[in-house]
């Protein structure tokens, strides 16, 4: 316990899933936890759960006046997850271009705003920026053009962030994690935009060896390794954490 006693933590899409988990852990392990999220009705309950480790700011991580005030009243900052994230369902000829756009907005623009608004605030005396992409990032799927699009995305930008931030001596580390299937919400709404969600569901099973989905806990644990002093030599890197479906 208290690997992060004395640091500030900022999670995007902290209200729930993979964020909530992470915030869960963060806070036990000593950090003060800002929770950022759309969902200000979900946020504020799941920071109050917390009770004075956390709290919330409103955060539509699209938009740079919403990451502006959110980071407002931050002095320093120490650690970023860049995890909010939508999956939009379809394949090339199925996704529309306002439905790719969306997914560009929030999964990769996202990211792209929240690591820029962080950098004043963490080169000063370094941190850790870790971007939620996922197995995604790294293999494709015929029904997820758009999702496999963004998280592709994601992952370069986080080894061109990590190289910048190497190469201007910022002491800023920047990893990305790669998630399987992990049973959060997210999960149920792709399945609702499926035609045979118990078919699709199925699916995610089968695609890792261990035949099983991920746990948001799993997820949480390599977040907190890489917010930690522990990670010291970690930048630029991908942490597959998959069932070994990247095999």
């Amino acid at each position: 316990m208290g690997r992060l006693t004395g640091k500030t933590a900022l999670i995007t899409g902290g209200a729930s899933g993979l964020g909530a988990a992470i915030a869960e852990v963060f806070a036990a392990e000593g950090a003060e936890v800002i929770i950022a999220d759309l969902d200000a009705t979900q946020g504020a309950a799941m920071a109050a759960s917390l009770g004075g480790a956390a709290r919330f700011v409103p955060l539509d991580v699209s938009q740079p006046a919403s990451w502006q005030a959110a980071l407002g009243g931050i002095e320093q900052l120490d650690v970023l997850v860049n995890n909010a994230g939508i999956t939009t369902l379809g394949s090339i000829e199925e996704v529309t271009p306002e439905q790719f756009r969306h997914e560009f907005d929030v999964d990769v623009m996202g990211v792209f705003l929240g690591t820029q608004a962080a950098i004043p605030l963490m080169k000063a005396h370094g941190g850790s920026i870790i971007n939620m992409s996922s197995l995604s990032g790294v293999r494709a799927s015929a029904n997820l053009v758009a999702y496999n699009a963004a998280k592709a995305a994601v992952t370069l930008m986080t080894k061109s962030c990590a190289l910048h931030f190497a190469e201007r001596g910022y002491a800023i580390r920047c990893n990305s994690i790669h998630p399987g299937a992990i049973h959060t919400p997210i999960i149920d709404k792709v399945l609702a935009q499926s035609d045979d969600p118990d078919a699709l569901y199925q699916s995610f099973v089968d695609v890792h060896p261990v035949k099983r989905l991920g746990r948001p806990q799993e997820i949480a644990a390599i977040a907190l390794y890489l917010a930690s002093d522990d990670s010291a030599f970690a930048t630029g890197a991908e942490f597959r954490i998959d069932g070994g479906a990247s095999i």
